[in-house]
C-alpha cells in the first residue's frame, strides 16, 4: 500500500501518523521530496522577474512582434 501526505518540517523534523491500514506493519519506507520548496523558489524567481528590466524588455519585444501580426488573417 502507498500512502502520501505532505508534512510541515519543524526543527528539521517531520512527524506524521500512519493510517489504520498500516497498524500491522513493522517497517515502512519513507521518501523525502522537497518539490514544494522548488515550486516556491520558482514562484519567487517569477516575482523577481517582474522587476527585471531586461526580462521586461524581452517581453515587450515579443509582444510588439505579435501585435504586428494580430490583425492578419489566414
Amino acid at each position: 500500500m502507498t500512502y502520501k501526505i505532505v508534512c510541515a518540517v519543524k526543527n528539521n523534523q517531520v512527524v506524521f501518523t500512519l493510517p489504520p491500514d498500516f497498524s500491522d506493519k513493522k517497517m515502512v519506507t519513507v521518501y523525502v521530496n522537497d518539490h514544494i520548496d522548488e515550486r516556491a523558489q520558482k514562484l519567487e524567481l517569477l516575482r523577481m522577474a517582474m522587476n527585471d528590466p531586461i526580462f521586461n524588455a524581452d517581453i515587450k519585444e515579443v509582444n510588439d512582434d505579435f501585435n504586428a501580426i494580430d490583425s492578419e488573417t489566414l
